[in-house]
């Protein structure tokens, strides 16, 4: 396997760099698009609200087959708004997992409720359901599955735990838009679902953007008004509320990229595929795992490094950079570790694959622009590592 991109690494000449996502190439390819669709929003002055954010929430909702979405400023104020309608506030708990980005954990706390930590399953990186049942208490309020790197958590062991419990639960999809468990699309399975539309996610706008998603009208109404400063109209603010508005500029050129997020999401999944058969034979690494029960949407490529620690895993990725090859570990810690959060975990010993998986894991370039020579390179870059420093 011979990349026609690069130069033997050996070489120490370092060809274009691989980026980890490449927004400015997928610009390209739909320039004259948003161009036109930011044009129109400027043009018509409406910037607050207003028909295009009206038109993208319906257009959402319909794509992912929901009733209800409601565009808000980002992913973690979707989170936010998604527990203020729930109630959830001092006295509470929250499961949620520690392998995660941290948004989850910091709503809960900031409304003053107390994250409770789940470890995770190691096939999936999603929550262990059976592990947030041992951790439910007659405190818990909500459980808050994240549907990590695009793939769906297993929802049907976590909608028994919520019914048995009576507890509603809030899909964090923030990684996973048009993901699918058994036929549901996720978002929608759950009493609540909240994405982000980050720049580097796979519907991804221009700044910062979110959504909360819902079937129950009634929730919907209420998530409005919170996100209004609490307000049903204007000046009458009878709940407590936040400033969280989906920008129209932002929603005109999610409109745009909503109408290709079927071929983005077919360019990942083709892309995760290639490197699959690139990995194959390689001992040393472990390749993502799909659930039969999910459809993966790929937003991360994420490796294993077998039988190794976060020392080798960060020798490689160093090799890698030194040859123009991006990478990132997500995560590098559970979110237990930091000192805002160290009261969430309740097992003494730690959660065994949380731990593992921060010491293991490793994200490649993955994005809609990515190339077979460039996949290519990358994966003939991390047999050459392993060749060097673990055969001498």
């Amino acid at each position: 396997m011979i990349s026609t991109e690069s130069p033997h690494p050996a070489s120490g000449v370092i060809d274009r760099p691989i980026p980890m996502v490449d927004l400015a190439g997928q610009y390209r390819r739909l320039k004259d698009e948003i161009d036109r669709a930011i044009e129109d929003v400027v043009s018509s002055t409406k910037f607050i609200k207003g028909p295009v954010v009206a038109a993208f929430e319906e257009e959402l909702a319909a794509y992912l087959g929901g009733r209800h979405a409601l565009g808000v400023g980002n992913g973690t104020d979707a989170l936010q708004v998604a527990l203020m309608a729930l109630d959830i506030g001092p006295g509470d708990e929250v499961i949620t997992p520690a392998f995660s980005f941290v948004a989850a954990a910091e709503t809960v706390a900031l409304l003053g409720a107390q994250p409770v930590f789940a470890d995770i399953d190691p096939a999936t990186f999603n929550i262990d359901p059976v592990h947030a049942a041992s951790l439910v208490t007659d405190r818990t309020a909500a459980l808050i599955p994240v549907h990590l790197y695009g793939q769906a958590a297993d929802m049907d062991a976590i909608m028994h735990l919520a019914d048995a419990h009576e507890l509603p639960v809030i899909e964090d999809g923030a990684q996973a838009i048009g993901s699918t468990y058994k036929a549901r699309t996720t978002g929608y399975i759950g009493r609540i679902g909240c994405l982000s539309f980050f720049p580097s996610k796979n519907l991804g706008c221009y700044g910062d953007g979110g959504a909360v998603l819902t079937n129950d009208p009634a929730l919907h109404k209420r998530m409005t008004e919170i996100a209004n400063h609490g307000a049903e109209r204007k000046y009458r603010n009878d709940r407590v509320g936040l400033n969280s508005r989906l920008d129209a500029l932002q929603a005109a050129i999610l409109r745009v990229k909503l109408r290709h997020l079927d071929s983005f999401t077919s360019a990942r999944r083709e892309a995760a595929q290639r490197y699959d058969r690139l990995f194959a034979g390689m001992s040393e690494i472990v390749t993502p795992s799909t659930a039969p029960e999910s459809s993966h949407v790929y937003h991360q490529y994420t490796i294993r490094i077998a039988d190794g620690d976060a020392e080798e895993r960060n020798r490689l990725s160093a090799h890698l950079r030194d040859v123009g090859l991006a990478t990132a570990v997500y995560y590098p810690e559970p979110i237990y570790r930091f000192d805002a959060y160290k009261n969430g975990l309740r097992d003494a010993g730690g959660l065994p694959e949380t731990e593992r998986a921060c010491n293991e894991v490793l994200s490649l370039p993955m994005h809609t622009e990515l190339t077979a020579d460039q996949q290519e390179r990358i994966v003939d870059n991390i047999g050459e590592f392993f060749k060097r420093h673990r055969n001498v």
